[in-house]
């Protein structure tokens, strides 16, 4: 017996408002959405349902910069972080997440990421990677950055590759021109974006490296997402620009709270985007989840380090309607449709009719109540499901 879930009167933001409706689930794809389903399911069919009156009905989110894998090192091997856990990823409500790596391009290995990639699979959301590391060249699986991406399905990109850092190797433009090319050709034999996703350091002029290899080249600026785009003033101030002349534009959730005296606090930084005339369509918001916040002195010496949470995307999103008074739609659409399109990840980022039922249900106090991944409950009446070595 084909079997039917029908979450009735919620209230959807698909990222755009749509009012109170139903949304019908089968075969882990939203079949229907409009008044009244449940009279339109004929007999025969097993229907479960869920009242969602007071709740609100948003896309799962998705976040495109997590160290899935674990990450940091900068102060010693007890300084490695963890691999991520699913109920990490859940209780930020996060349905698609995009594993890379990060500082440690020599101990931590792509392959590490494809399997937890495929772990995070098997344990219900969707999960995709970054190919290489900080260094260049970067370590790959296959040997070649365009060859993994034109061969291994999880592999959707290039990255985090750093710039305009004192961790950075040493990139002249031809170099950077020539990883671009590589990830663009390897992701068109794929089918994939094969966007180059940089860490953006403290540097001056930190964007003149990909300023200067799209003005050497045919490499269109929107080829490279760099990320950390809110860790200062003037990569903040830089960043406007970038994305009024086509660029992407990827901002940092998790770090933050704990470098409040030098960041840009995340959700205005979204507000002040839009305000400065960035198309909203440029702009992601991702946690840098599992990844290691290092603190350095002027001598390059590490006097303190913590780590990002995946959840903090969710939160800043809040923060965005709540405390900045932005659209909802708009607030969503950074951690939604946006990062949806930019990786082209199909069937993600939007409540439709033939996208994934990736949905999250949330009450009047932004608490979650219910997560579906694919069609299937990893959250229900607010308890989540765990990971598998989970406690």
């Amino acid at each position: 017996m084909e079997h039917l879930l029908l979450l009735k009167g919620a209230d959807i933001f698909s990222p755009a408002p749509l009012g109170l409706l139903d949304i019908l689930v089968a075969g882990g794809k939203i079949i229907a959405v409009g008044p009244s389903l449940e009279m339109q399911v004929g007999g025969g069919i097993e229907l479960e349902l869920i009242d969602c009156a007071g709740l609100k009905a948003v896309p799962g989110l998705i976040d495109g910069h997590v160290h899935v894998a674990g990450a940091g090192g900068e102060g010693g091997p007890a300084t490695r972080t963890p691999e991520v856990t699913l109920s990490q990823l859940l209780a930020g409500g996060i349905t698609t997440v995009i594993g890379c790596l990060g500082t440690d391009g020599y101990t931590r290995s792509p392959l590490s990421v494809l399997m937890k990639v495929k772990a995070l699979r098997a344990e219900g959301v969707s999960s995709w990677m970054l190919t290489g590391a900080y260094q260049v060249p970067p370590p790959t699986i296959t040997g070649d950055v365009g060859r993994d991406l034109a061969l291994i399905e999880e592999v959707i990109g290039v990255g985090e590759v750093a710039i305009s850092d004192h961790r950075a190797s040493f990139m002249d433009t031809g170099a950077l021109i020539d990883l671009a090319s590589k990830a663009r050709v390897g992701g068109m034999l794929g089918g994939k974006a094969g966007i180059v996703q940089l860490h953006m350091g403290d540097a001056e002029n930190p964007l003149r490296p990909i300023h200067d290899a799209v003005e050497a080249s045919m490499i269109p600026l929107s080829q490279f997402m760099p990320t950390h785009m809110n860790r200062n003033a003037w990569i903040f101030e830089a960043a406007k620009e970038f994305g009024r002349k086509g660029g992407r534009i990827d901002l940092t959730a998790s770090s933050y709270p704990y470098f409040s005296d030098v960041e840009i606090k995340p959700s205005i930084a979204v507000r002040e985007l839009l305000a400065a005339e960035v198309p909203l369509d440029r702009i992601t918001l991702s946690s840098d989840g599992n990844g290691s916040l290092p603190g350095f002195d002027d001598r390059g010496n590490l006097v303190r380090l913590d780590i990002g949470q995946p959840s903090s995307i969710y939160t800043v999103m809040v923060d965005m309607v709540v405390q900045e008074d932005m659209a909802m739609e708009s607030a969503l659409s950074v951690v939604t449709r946006n990062p949806a399109r930019t990786y082209r990840l199909p069937g993600k980022g939007e409540i439709g009719l033939g996208y994934d039922a990736d949905i999250v249900l949330v009450d009047e106090e932004w608490q979650i109540t219910h997560l579906l991944a694919r069609g299937r409950f990893l959250v229900k009446a607010g308890v989540g499901k765990k990971g598998t070595f989970e406690p």
